[in-house]
């Protein structure tokens, strides 16, 4: 099954759109997890890491379709973070829950190749295919340009993936170049259109496709615009909660019934405690159950 017809079965079967972004820190932590993990190492970071994530996916697992970890956290670990990263995307699918690898990727020919074949298939050595990642989907920054983000489709598209292309982003900054006006248009739109483009090719009897955009939240007017340009291509929309967007700021991004984008909450869901916190696990609760009804008053159109 596509990637696109697995997030709209997985959306429908949970009841809502939320995707819970995984974005470990350690000052942010619970005390109980520092504690027990504080060596003054990296290893110790990561492993610290990847317990909390993965408690994490255990208290969202029936409620949400899809987690989004954030490569950079865990990298900046060093090996055993990447270790931790694996780890915590294979707990992920083995709760069933679909994964989007937020690395933000970008780059040409092979580079793009190598990168894409290890967040979705793995590398191919003397005939034998071994998994890395494994994950869902990835985002992709198109800034390279259509060669550069080709290889991501290719790959994406022969292993039944999904990717989600940088189009409108949820940062302060990012009307510095997406903003800039280019033939009549800002450049925003001029991504989005390609991305139109690119899912084409990609379409199911269902009419998704699985090259996705990346619009933020906190732009409701553009997230109202390239809804209308992108009618068959799945969003996912960061900046919702604790960057500032609200529920009814992305209410533009769905479809009838509710369908066509996945809200991410990082902090809100997974920091919704001070760190010196004994029911932590309960704030995790209260926080996802909150959200959810958030969304649900705004996506059901």
């Amino acid at each position: 099954m596509s990637f696109s017809l697995q997030l709209a079965d997985a959306v429908r079967r949970v009841g809502n759109p939320l995707c819970v972004g995984l974005d470990p820190r350690w000052e942010s932590l619970p005390q109980l997890i520092r504690a027990t993990y504080a060596d003054g190492t990296l290893q110790g970071i990561a492993k610290a890491y990847e317990a909390f994530c993965i408690k994490v996916i255990q208290i969202v697992a029936r409620r949400v379709a899809v987690v989004k970890p954030q490569a950079a956290f865990f990298e900046a670990c060093g090996p055993d973070g990447f270790v931790a990263l694996q780890n915590v995307l294979r707990a992920a699918k083995s709760y069933g829950l679909l994964t989007i690898l937020d690395s933000k990727r970008g780059d040409i020919a092979s580079t793009a190749t190598a990168y894409a074949e290890a967040a979705f298939t793995g590398p191919q050595f003397e005939g034998r295919t071994l998994p890395v990642w494994g994950a869902d989907s990835l985002t992709v920054n198109p800034y390279l340009g259509e060669d550069a983000v080709q290889p991501f489709l290719d790959t994406a598209k022969k292993s039944k993936k999904g990717v989600f292309i940088l189009v409108r982003t949820s940062n302060l900054g990012s009307g510095l170049f997406q903003n800039l006006v280019s033939e009549g248009k800002p450049l925003y739109r001029h991504v989005a259109e390609a991305v139109a483009r690119w899912n084409e090719s990609t379409r199911n009897e269902s009419g998704w496709g699985d090259v996705g955009a990346v619009i933020g939240a906190t732009h409701p007017a553009e997230l109202a615009e390239l809804r209308s340009l992108l009618p068959h291509s799945w969003f996912l929309v960061p900046g919702f909660g604790a960057q500032g967007g609200t529920a009814e700021d992305v209410k533009p991004a769905f479809l009838k019934g509710g369908l066509g984008a996945v809200i991410n909450s990082s902090r809100g869901i997974t920091f919704p405690f001070p760190p010196e916190e004994p029911q932590w696990e309960k704030a995790i609760q209260n926080a996802l159950e909150q959200t959810i009804a958030q969304l649900r008053s705004v996506a059901g159109n």
